[in-house]
């Protein structure tokens, strides 16, 4: 999620406006570059307890010792630290319960987001042994009630955690207790953007089945693999998902941007402050009619803010984003931006992801997101299951990848980063299964011996 301060001050006067914003993303491909998300959950080593924001081994002291290391600058939440804006785009911030976000700078190759990521696991193990701390990065918290959870200090939340329980059952436990890795990648114009937005939409249920590495429940097995993706199953629908309007004739930035005007309004963000608005309409925003703020029209700011807090499962900004995929090893972040990169940055690939969803249904592709939280790769597909469909997506991701020929300083392409799909593709466990092999196995049935394990 966001942090505080967009200032785009221009006041919106039509929806062509908003469709303007989200166009602006347009960039020629020799300028594309791919940004990568991940969040990961702390944990005191004494104990395994989440970390609370204050204290001497809390986050609020984590990020000021980040900020001693590197000279980052802070970001404040009514004097609160709540965040870190490095160089080259790159910052830090807090998920509601703590889980600490890399969101990382827009870079022009995986090499280059290798690299960032080595120098963020450096970087926390440079600092969490004088913390007491320690990084898990998985999909949904393996032991941890709700209740045991805390919340960090940041206004958005506090308006949020009143309203999630008003239109699902779940969105406090996403929350609190979720985790996911994203990449964030360009389009050139339009069609560009609409072909990417529906490969991905379609392909997302095969990403979180591929990702999936979220199979406990409070210390025990929760008879799913991915409980992050049904946790997003009763979030908040109106704003979640995989919307029709994706796949609908006619799509394209001011459909998407209409689509945003009725998903309801969290906040308002003015001077420093969160203006508690939710589920207020933000075409009522725009008209200057929204009861908490009398007479104040909405900016292209207020917009930009706005969806933010939209969560389909691929979401447009003036870039897109997939966001199917829990939270994992560092191989598998990078395997998840190495996925979508070949897809999206080779327009041979891009057809080829295309003509493989050509004739999906809506329906099929709902169907599909509903059953994988629980059968993961091995979900029927076809003739056969998402495990046959992945060799095919990964095959077309690798030959995208292979046809950018971006090298690293040993001569090796990006597909290299590919590699731990191939294998589950191929046959191997996904992460959730290789942890409940564990927890049968090694571990005799004790959870907490997945935060070593797991850790960064």
């Amino acid at each position: 999620m966001s942090n505080p301060g967009d200032a785009d001050a221009r006041e919106i006067t039509s929806l062509k406006d908003l469709a303007a914003y989200l166009e602006s993303g347009c960039k020629p491909a020799q300028d594309f570059t791919i940004g990568t998300e991940h969040e990961a959950f702390g944990f005191h080593r004494a104990g395994f307890a989440p970390p609370a924001y204050e204290g001497g081994g809390g986050i609020g002291a984590l990020l000021q010792a980040v900020r001693a290391r590197d000279g980052w600058a802070p970001i404040l939440d009514q004097g609160n630290i709540i965040g870190l804006k490095g160089r080259g785009g790159a910052s830090l911030s807090l998920e509601p319960g703590g889980q600490f976000e890399l969101s990382g700078g827009m870079l022009t190759d995986l090499h280059a987001t290798k690299a960032e990521l080595d120098a963020h696991i450096a970087r926390l193990h440079d600092v969490t042994p004088g913390l007491g701390l320690g990084f898990a990065p998985l999909g949904f918290h393996p032991v941890a009630t709700r209740a045991a959870m805390p919340w960090m200090p940041k206004g958005r939340y506090k308006i949020m955690r009143a309203y999630m329980p008003k239109v699902g059952t779940r969105g406090l436990d996403m929350m609190l207790r979720t985790c996911t890795v994203q990449v964030n990648l360009d389009f050139t114009c339009e069609a560009d953007m609409v072909a990417k937005l529906r490969v991905a939409s379609a392909l997302q249920p095969l990403a979180t089945a591929l990702f999936a590495n979220s199979p406990f429940h409070e210390g025990k097995p929760n008879g799913l693999l991915s409980n992050r993706a049904h946790v997003w199953g009763d979030t908040d629908n109106a704003r979640s998902g995989i919307p029709a309007v994706i796949f609908q004739d006619g799509f394209g930035f001011e459909a998407y941007a209409d689509w945003l005007l009725d998903v309801p309004m969290y906040f308002v963000y003015r001077d420093g402050v969160y203006h508690d608005v939710a589920g207020a309409s933000f075409r009522d925003f725009m008209a200057g009619r929204l009861a908490a703020l009398p007479g104040e029209r909405a900016t292209i700011g207020d917009f930009a803010d706005h969806s933010t807090t939209a969560f389909p499962d691929v979401r447009l900004k003036t870039y897109i984003e997939t966001r199917g995929a829990d939270s994992g090893h560092p191989a598998m972040m990078l395997a998840q931006s190495a996925l979508w990169t070949g897809i999206f940055y080779d327009p041979a690939a891009l057809a080829a992801g295309a003509a493989l969803i050509r004739g999906w249904t809506y329906e099929q592709i709902l169907a599909l997101r509903a059953a994988v939280p629980a059968t993961g790769i091995n979900t029927a597909f076809g003739a056969g299951t998402l495990r046959d469909l992945a060799k095919e997506v990964v095959a077309i991701a690798e030959a995208g990848l292979k046809n950018r020929a971006r090298l690293n300083a040993s001569g090796q392409d990006e597909t290299l980063y590919l590699a731990p799909l191939r294998e589950i593709a191929g046959g191997a466990p996904s992460q959730a299964e290789h942890w409940l092999e564990r927890y049968h196995g090694a571990w005799s049935g004790d959870v907490t011996r997945i935060f070593e394990e797991a850790a960064f």
